[in-house]
């Protein structure tokens, strides 16, 4: 017989957003069961965020001696020791693990079951010996990377997101498959660390982003040596005396050869659900992920599921946010409905792109009239001193002000970005940004140098001077 355990809440996966939802439930009362068959903290910090930032950031420190070279400061080139940067990954994962360890959890109060999770039926749960009766569960198992069909590439040690933080020898040349967020800063920093890199893309990279301003972020990978294949197709994955060989097949019909040391995937993501036994629990999936309500609610009304495995925002913080929504709905019975439209996203590259709402494009099919505010960085004191200037950012605004979407490219994007985030998330509109009082010299002069233009074209018009003469005959 099985160990029944009955509880409020049971999760299943241990990432961010299930460690937000037990932590969250337990806090408030609720008798939480966590379930995860892998590693505590799961992609974000073993595989994904956490590592990629690490790599990322010793990364640019490669580059520096160029830029202090604007300022009058010389230095040579640094060495850069492989083994080391990738020590210093595993550091920093290290340094963060106990913030999501069982221990951690288990403290709280939440029961932490290690095993696989399946449904026996809608309202139990399986985890080895144990038989798990909730209330209300929560799917949080994540995703993992999309390998893509590619004749002769099941014959190939290629590396993922999940393997490539375990090497420990430079690769020569890194050939890369796909050209979202993930290919594009891993490229550039594996390029400043000292390999060849190529980048293959069948369609456009960064296609989910602003087009002016992803090609600003593309060419700083092309401008420091990456190779960037856009629109190619790969026809075949071979292991040669050469190494890893993709023949590639270009937009015209002319067909190339590349030899590679290491292949790397990134070329999306799968959500994790092959071993739920959903169907038992009344739960539909597709082949994008779990489909949920706006309510993150499955078609069992007892389920919830949210980040990567529902396929909707790919993004830790987009788990945490869903896990708020969950706690709201479950324990507190608040019909509180997820905005997705609100969630920001960043790609880490130098300079970084960070978006939030709609592209200019999809604004202008929605709302038709709109107005666009550019505000290039060349133009911020603060830039100019730093002799950073590179991008600018891009507002798109409805006819009173209200802001639609906002892209920004540039040193530190993501930062700059959150103040934009908050006015999108409240719906209110470019006044709050035009009239924050910012620290001078600061590049987040240049978000209010945005909002204000839009009024420029009023404040400054033949009614405005004639309302000013107006009132001049008052005193």
């Amino acid at each position: 017989m099985a160990d029944r355990i009955d509880c409020d809440v049971a999760v299943l996966g241990a990432g961010p957003g299930g460690l937000a939802v037990a932590a969250g439930a337990v806090l408030m009362g609720a008798k939480t069961v966590l379930v995860e068959r892998g590693r505590m903290g799961g992609e974000s910090l073993n595989y994904g965020c956490i590592p990629s930032k690490a790599l990322v950031s010793a990364a640019r420190h490669t580059v520096a001696w160029r830029h202090a070279a604007r300022l009058g400061i010389n230095y040579d080139e640094p060495e850069i020791d492989f083994a080391a940067v990738m020590r210093h990954v595993k550091t920093t994962v290290a340094a963060i693990a106990p913030q999501d360890s069982i221990e951690r959890f288990a403290a709280l109060g939440v029961q932490v079951l290690q095993g696989e999770g399946r449904f026996a039926d809608p309202d139990t749960l399986l985890v080895g010996d144990a038989m798990v009766k909730a209330r209300r569960f929560v799917i949080a198992t994540g995703s993992r990377p999309a390998i893509p069909m590619i004749n002769g590439l099941a014959d190939i040690a290629y590396l993922t997101n999940e393997t490539i933080f375990d090497i420990s020898e430079r690769p020569v040349h890194l050939l890369v498959i796909g050209g979202g967020p993930t290919a594009i800063e891993l490229g550039q920093a594996f390029r400043r660390l000292g390999s060849k890199v190529t980048i293959v893309e069948q369609a456009r990279c960064l296609a989910q982003e602003d087009r002016e301003l992803s090609t600003l972020l593309l060419n700083a990978l092309r401008d420091e040596g990456v190779d960037i294949r856009e629109q190619t197709q790969i026809i075949r994955a071979e292991m040669t005396v050469s190494g890893i060989v993709l023949t590639l097949r270009s937009s015209d019909g002319t067909e190339d050869r590349i030899a590679g040391s290491h292949l790397l995937i990134a070329a999306g993501r799968q959500p994790n659900v092959e071993d739920l036994a959903l169907d038992k629990a009344g739960v539909f999936v597709t082949r994008t992920g779990i489909t949920v309500d706006g309510r993150l609610r499955t078609a069992n009304k007892k389920i919830y599921a949210i980040g990567d495995v529902t396929g909707l925002s790919p993004f830790t913080h987009a788990a945490g946010y869903h896990a708020g929504i969950v706690l709201k709905n479950a324990l507190l019975r608040l019909p509180v409905r997820a905005n997705h439209l609100t969630v920001p996203r960043v790609t880490y590259g130098d300079p970084e792109l960070a978006s939030i709402g709609l592209l200019e494009d999809q604004a202008r099919a929605r709302y038709g009239r709109v107005t666009i505010l550019r505000s290039p960085f060349a133009l911020n004191e603060r830039a100019q001193a730093e002799a950073r200037t590179e991008g600018l950012i891009k507002v798109i605004a409805g006819r009173t002000g209200r802001v639609l979407g906002v892209s920004i490219v540039g040193p530190g994007a993501g930062d700059l970005l959150q103040p934009w985030s908050l006015v999108f998330g409240k719906r209110l509109g470019l006044s709050a940004i035009q009239g924050m009082l910012v620290p001078y010299p600061s590049r987040g002069d240049a978000s209010r140098r945005t909002a204000a233009d839009f009024y420029k074209a009023w404040l400054f018009s033949p009614l405005a001077r004639r309302l000013v003469q107006f009132l001049a005959r008052f005193g």
